[in-house]
């Protein structure tokens, strides 16, 4: 019995480490994703900021 016990204490450690990484790599692909969204609204205002403002 204690030997099931400590194999699942050993299994579970290398899960949530495995967990946390995967965890850690998609908020750094959702602040990447935000940055490429928020780059490209401002370049769509500045484009239309230009149009607008040279319109005749």
């Amino acid at each position: 019995m204690p030997s099931e016990t400590s194999g699942e204490a050993l299994v579970e450690p290398s899960a949530e480490r495995r967990h946390l990484a995967a965890e850690k790599k998609n908020q750094r692909y959702v602040w990447w994703y935000l940055a490429y969204f928020l780059f490209g609204i401002h370049i769509v205002a500045f484009v239309m900021i230009y149009a607008v403002t040279h319109a005749k």
